[in-house]
């Protein structure tokens, strides 16, 4: 025996996934999703480490906004390079995953090392046909985010933040701050570096 006796609403279904909109984006999305992932599997990813322009090239092309001297290491996997921004010297490392169904902006002087995952998309999962959700992310100037960190849907990472490794970063952060954690938290101050 449970102190929890079900009630008939305990018992419904909370999400209907016959209800779910099969096709939630325009037409030429698809299209230039299918295009991107022949480019991403047949000239990025082979492409060399150092080959940075060649990178950018293709994610200009198919409508990033990318900042001088930034770029993508060849295994960075993004969804919609047309809603990315990389401003100056900004950085995705390797088996970098940006799940963009909203935009990402990376800051200048910012690095997301190996293994991140940012995910700008998730659903409703208060209504029942579990609508998409297309949120934001920012990552402010001059942060770090270091290996196998997830940052979630609608989350600004303030400037010169680090986010520790395997952190869960569900919420906004302040400004030059570390931190860490599931869900992560303000650990200390980032100090000013030297010189």
């Amino acid at each position: 025996m449970t102190d929890h006796d079900p009630t008939p609403k305990d018992t419904e279904v909370y999400q209907r996934l016959d209800k779910v909109a099969g096709y939630p984006y325009p037409l030429r999305d698809y299209a230039r999703r299918m295009g991107w992932s022949i480019v991403q599997a047949c000239l990025i990813r082979p492409s060399p480490g150092r080959a940075m322009g060649w990178r950018r090239f293709w994610l200009k092309l198919f409508g990033a906004k990318v900042g001088k001297a930034s770029g993508i290491r060849p295994s960075t996997r993004i969804v919609h390079p047309w809603l990315l921004t990389l401003n100056d010297f900004a950085m995705l490392g390797d088996h970098v995953t940006v799940y963009n169904l909203g935009r990402v902006t990376l800051g200048e002087h910012s690095v997301v090392s190996q293994n991140v995952h940012l995910c700008a998309g998730t659903h409703d999962y208060t209504k029942i046909d579990l609508p998409l959700i297309r949120a934001e992310i920012t990552i402010g100037k001059g942060v770090w985010v270091c290996a196998d960190a997830f940052i979630g849907p609608g989350v600004t990472v303030g400037d010169n933040t680090v986010v520790a490794a395997r952190s869960v970063v569900v919420k906004d952060t302040e400004l030059g701050v570390v931190v860490g954690g599931n869900p992560a938290r303000t650990i200390k101050q980032r100090p000013r570096p030297a010189g």
